[in-house]
């Protein structure tokens, strides 16, 4: 149980923090220095980079959390259980960005289509913005809800 703990916070962290950076750091700075085509062609090349490990990431979190579900099995507390449906609206919105507006925006950028590529930019912050909430949230969750249980 201790491996897929290890493995599940290792995805969580660098799905989250990797979320956290680009947003909080690269986004700001990347709408300060550069125009519309560099700016967009730079948000498709780090996307390109960091969505593979987003997958990988996805696949280790849901495996190690449903793994470690089913060692506690009826003895699973609530808080987990929270944490599980949030995890999943959170792969579910990152496939959505994945397969829509991250599509869009590489087309965009390859046509340099900027209008477009802006608008799927701007779809892909907000909805990332709405998963870094979410994976934060998640965070918190599991660390009160053990506080409140004693653990």
């Amino acid at each position: 149980m201790q491996l897929s703990y290890l493995f599940h916070v290792l995805g969580i962290v660098v799905w989250v923090g990797g979320m956290f950076f680009a947003y909080m750091a690269l986004r700001p700075v990347a709408a300060i220095v550069l125009e519309p085509p560099q700016r967009l062609t730079l948000w498709a090349g780090v996307f390109g980079k960091f969505f593979p490990w987003v997958w990988l990431s996805v696949a280790l979190v849901l495996a190690t959390g449903l793994h470690m579900l089913m060692k506690l099995g009826a003895a699973t507390p609530h808080y987990a259980l929270a944490m599980l449906a949030l995890g999943v609206v959170m792969m579910l919105l990152f496939a959505h960005v994945f397969f829509s507006p991250y599509k869009k925006l590489k087309r965009a950028v390859s046509e340099q289509n900027w209008p477009a590529g802006g608008a799927a930019l701007g779809q892909i912050r907000m909805l990332i913005g709405i998963n870094l909430s979410l994976g934060l949230l998640t965070i918190a969750v599991v660390f009160i809800g053990r506080a409140l249980a004693g653990a």
